[in-house]
């Protein structure tokens, strides 16, 4: 998908400086955050290049704040007929995104799924001396005749590798394979085990070993840019993409932040004035928004990202105000009444609490499709 740059766009040249705002309107532009579109479900996912789902439910709330009118079916349909997927791509993180992104990107970050094999002294101790090629042989036979949930599978692995731990085994596999999560995981108001099959299974087709870097560093830069090799970097987890980028040099344009990092760009892409104005946003936990550079100051202040990093390893829902992250949100129920807790990190005016009251009981009518909830709350908490 394309979107086409705004009237007031920057063209950008060799040494122009892109300031924090300018960097965070081309952000929320190109996320789908400055104003709802008029997309599909799938459009959606190709053009931000998946997105992070390692529970069920936030992409469907990230579809609802980038999509007018979003169904939440219309996203469970995709899944149930194979056309999305849930499976580790960047970063060795669950993605959801389109069964052609599956087989595209799959082969490119492979590498950063391999490195987590080893990444724990348990991890390498629970397979050493295992042959690594039989092990996957083994699994991806088990996997193919039925999806398994990782219990059922390292049982199945461990009648052949007694003398090992079943866990592990099952857990080396995620690495070595492309596994998908099947449904009903994944669907709108369903729950179920996470279940696996291989990729190439479910969809049919193989993996397809031909699609270009650069092909994946220009659709980054379209749905994050501009960005830096370091970025590029961070989004993905994979290294040495300078030499991507300087190779496609003649295809860029490119800038400077504020602290004279180079920054590359799509030459079309939007970068729209640095002063239109953003409405308050409720973010899905997860989100790439706030996951995908290695500065994240355009979207989300350094005091404020050790907040958020500090909860346990997870990455809460958190809401926009004017084009920033300023606090966290999240859902209650109780009985029949749904409330929406949000958890400002510092004082808000009360033009912005009214705002946000208002994006918020939007949000909860949306929610509550699934929860069966009747009665609604927005709540403040904390520093309001």
């Amino acid at each position: 998908m394309n979107i086409r740059p705004s009237a007031n766009s920057t063209k950008g040249g060799p040494g122009e400086v892109l300031s924090r705002r300018a960097l965070n309107r081309a952000l929320l532009e190109r996320q789908m955050l400055l104003r709802r579109r008029e997309l599909s479900a799938l459009e959606t996912l190709e053009h931000l290049v998946g997105m992070q789902a390692q529970a069920p439910e936030p992409p469907y709330t990230g579809l609802w704040t980038r999509i007018e009118r979003f169904n939440p079916d219309e996203l469970s349909c995709l899944i149930e007929d194979r056309r999305a997927v849930r499976i580790a791509l960047m970063r060795n993180t669950v993605h959801l995104v389109s069964a052609r992104d599956c087989l595209r990107l799959r082969p490119l970050v492979q590498p950063v799924i391999e490195r987590g094999l080893r990444a724990s002294r348990a991890d390498r101790e629970g397979i050493q001396g295992v042959d690594i090629e039989a092990l996957a042989t083994a699994a991806r036979v088990l996997l193919e005749e039925r999806p398994l949930t990782a219990k059922e599978l390292g049982g199945l692995l461990g009648e052949r590798w007694p003398d090992r731990d079943p866990t592990s085994l099952a857990r080396a596999v995620r690495h070595l394979l492309p596994l998908v999560q099947v449904p009903p995981r994944g669907l709108w108001g369903k729950s179920g085990q996470t279940a696996h099959t291989t990729a190439e299974s479910w969809l049919g087709r193989p993996l397809d070993p031909d699609y270009s870097p650069d092909e994946m560093v220009l659709r980054y830069l379209g749905a994050f840019g501009p960005a830096s090799v370091k970025d590029a970097q961070t989004w993905s987890g994979l290294t040495r993409l300078g030499q991507v980028l300087e190779r496609l040099r003649p295809r860029l344009v490119a800038f400077s932040d504020e602290h004279g990092r180079e920054l590359f760009d799509l030459p079309e892409a939007p970068r729209p004035d640095p002063d239109v104005s953003s409405p308050p946003r409720f973010v899905a936990a997860f989100d790439n928004l706030i996951l995908s550079h290695v500065d994240r100051t355009r979207i989300i202040a350094d005091e404020y990202r050790r907040a958020i990093a500090s909860m346990n390893g997870m990455v809460p829902a958190t809401f926009l105000v004017d084009g920033f992250v300023r606090g966290t949100w999240k859902t209650e129920r109780t009985r029949r009444t749904l409330t929406l807790v949000i958890q400002p990190f510092e004082r808000l005016s009360m033009e912005d609490r009214d705002a946000l009251a208002e994006e918020g009981e939007r949000l909860l009518r949306f929610v509550a499709r699934s929860r069966g909830a009747d009665e609604f709350e927005v709540r403040f908490a904390g520093k309001t």
